[in-house]
């Protein structure tokens, strides 16, 4: 008896290997579409939502830091990436807390205990004013 390379358990890869395939293609594919539309309704329910303007305390700031890394390609060079992304969080006079994406520079220049206006649509950072002691 000869060996098979498309008998047996050989036949059966090949047969469900383009069905795994197109599994994880129409996976892939949806979760790219459900992330466009939940950003497109976040976007939409932003523009309908009031700029508001209100009283605020700085309670805290932080960073969140993500590490890319390409393994060496036909050039045998590594590429390493870094994306950084800056979070303030204020306080408002009824104690409830929120937290927003801001800028580079603006997260700089906000400092933890600072109190102010601040200034907002929906989840969008639109602004802090401080107010001068």
């Amino acid at each position: 008896m000869g060996y098979s390379s498309f008998g047996g358990f050989d036949g059966i890869m090949f047969s469900i290997m383009p069905l795994f395939m197109a599994v994880i293609f129409f996976i892939v594919i949806g979760m790219i579409i459900l992330t466009a539309v939940r950003g497109a309704k976040e976007w939409k329910s932003n523009n309908e939502s009031p700029v508001l303007t209100v009283e605020a305390v700085i309670v805290t700031k932080r960073v969140d830091v993500h590490h890319f890394h390409n393994d060496a390609g036909p050039d045998n060079i590594g590429h390493t990436s870094t994306s950084t992304t800056y979070y303030a969080t204020f306080e408002v006079p009824s104690g409830d807390r929120m937290e927003f994406r801001v800028g580079s520079r603006e997260y700089g220049m906000l400092v933890e205990g600072d109190a102010g206006k601040l200034t907002f649509q929906g989840t969008r950072y639109q602004g802090f004013e401080r107010i001068k002691d």
